[in-house]
């Protein structure tokens, strides 16, 4: 890191601007999801994250390296998506204490109403705005920032830690 301690105007400025938008852009997009599929950011990032898998479902511990969670914090997710109906919880043969979360045929709905509503909403208040050069701009500037921040954390551009070569697995994080 070079430069000084504290930000200076346009730096800040940048920086404000930027929360800003994230707040209130994070605020809508979740409001989008409640009004059109009764989700949070959390069950639509659990579902995607299903409805991509082989068969449509995931072992737990998967899940949780897709949400970049703990494996507590999906178990009690999956706990009350299950009681909504949205995924089921299966026994894994192989592994007794390992357990399968299946993607329902309702939350296999609720992802497709809230894809719509999501797609919509971000067209809306992003691309649309945006046009197509300011889409390029922003996907360019996006890569720039998540290269320096993986640099910085030592990681690859796929997400995930580097082999130290002692076999242990790096953590991966899709793209959302």
């Amino acid at each position: 890191m070079t430069g000084h301690p504290i930000l200076d105007d346009a730096e800040r400025a940048a920086w404000d601007a930027y929360v800003a938008m994230r707040t209130a852009l994070d605020r809508a997009l979740a409001a989008g999801l409640r009004d059109d599929a009764d989700l949070s950011e959390a069950e639509f990032e659990a579902l995607l994250a299903l409805h991509s898998a082989r068969d449509r479902t995931l072992r737990t511990g998967e899940l949780a390296a897709a949400l970049c969670w703990e494996r507590s914090r999906v178990s009690h997710l999956v706990r009350r998506m299950g009681e909504r109906g949205l995924v089921e919880r299966g026994e894994c043969v192989d592994d007794a204490r390992g357990t399968w979360i299946g993607l329902t045929n309702p939350g296999r709905r609720a992802l497709l109403r809230a894809v719509r509503g999501h797609t919509a909403l971000l067209r809306e208040l992003v691309f649309e705005p945006l046009g197509p050069d300011g889409l390029a701009r922003l996907e360019s500037v996006s890569r720039t920032i998540q290269e320096s921040v993986e640099r910085s954390r030592g990681t690859s551009a796929e997400g995930r830690e580097p082999d130290d070569g002692a076999g242990g697995p790096g953590r991966a994080r899709e793209a959302s």
